[in-house]
């Protein structure tokens, strides 16, 4: 069963409240049954008459919004990146110290993944898809090259532990998606207290280890 924008599905089935029904613009409706989809069966196994059936509209009325299924998924891609980025963005500690900023960042990206989880799931399914068009791309490398820029500043403040670019940024992210799936997959608890932990360790795996 899955849970989006109110909207509550089985594996298999018709939403019990189609998209369209819920709101008059065609385009988001197109947009949020897409989510859905892809976040569910990937992109290559979602069809596009099978969006316009979950949306509840006319096939032909996608290509009135969209020229094809990859600008559908880059739309999705573009839209949902950007809003992660704007969560962990606000408010963010730029004068605080590497503690600080690691909290805010791991405690902000897994409240989004919590409030939006298909959202969550659909941008580690398609970030490296070679679908993914120049203007997806470029969100995607603003965003590591930010958290590079972030490594560098602490690793020269020896802050951080030394390491090729991309590595502990990539630990980082990587042990997120994890700990996410994790929860996801009832494999491990995923509570306040458990993040607590979790983030102590990532904390404990980049910073640089007393001399």
């Amino acid at each position: 069963m899955n849970i989006h924008s109110g909207l509550v599905t089985t594996h298999g089935q018709k939403p019990v409240i189609p998209y369209a029904s819920r709101t008059e613009d065609k385009r988001e409706c197109i947009l949020s049954a897409a989510l859905d989809l892809f976040a569910e069966k990937g992109f290559h196994g979602t069809a596009v008459p099978e969006i316009a059936e979950h949306a509840g509209v006319a096939a032909g009325t996608i290509y009135r919004y969209f020229t094809s299924k990859e600008a559908i998924v880059n739309a999705i891609y573009q839209r949902q990146k950007s809003q992660m980025l704007a969560a962990v963005m606000a408010d963010f500690p730029f004068q605080g110290e590497a503690r600080t900023q690691i909290h805010h960042f791991v405690s902000s990206v897994l409240t989004f993944a919590r409030r939006y989880p298909l959202a969550f799931k659909f941008l580690e399914l398609h970030h490296h898809a070679p679908y993914l068009d120049a203007k997806s791309r470029e969100v995607e490398s603003s965003v590591v090259t930010m958290a590079n820029e972030f490594v560098a500043q602490h690793e020269r403040a020896k802050v951080l532990r030394k390491a090729p670019e991309g590595v502990l940024s990539s630990l980082v992210w990587g042990a997120i998606v994890g700990f996410v799936r994790a929860g996801w997959e009832k494999r491990a608890d995923t509570g306040e207290k458990s993040e607590v932990a979790f983030e102590e360790a990532i904390w404990e795996a980049v910073r640089r280890p007393h001399e």
